[in-house]
């Protein structure tokens, strides 16, 4: 069975980077905020995001909301896709 977007996304969270692997990740959980990504790691998640979503992410898309939590690009995910599809 495919693994969700969450799924997907917690998982290269994890595995990009190295603090967040000895613990829990949930879903609400403030990236940015708690410094669990930088501007930088903002950068790898939306190359991950276009290469394993097939979707673009425009510069208007880079808004701190949409990368704030999981839950928050799950469904930033999962709206792009809707809007993509032909």
């Amino acid at each position: 069975m495919a693994e969700s977007i969450e799924e997907q996304l917690r998982a290269f969270i994890k595995r990009k980077f190295p603090s967040m692997r000895s613990r829990e990740l949930t879903a609400g959980e403030a990236l940015l905020a708690n410094g669990i990504i930088d501007s930088l790691g903002v950068l790898d998640l939306v190359a991950f995001i276009e290469e394993s979503f097939g979707i673009s992410v425009s510069d208007e898309d880079l808004v701190p909301e949409n990368f704030e939590t999981i839950e928050r690009l799950t469904a930033f995910v999962e709206s792009r896709r809707g809007t993509e599809k032909t």
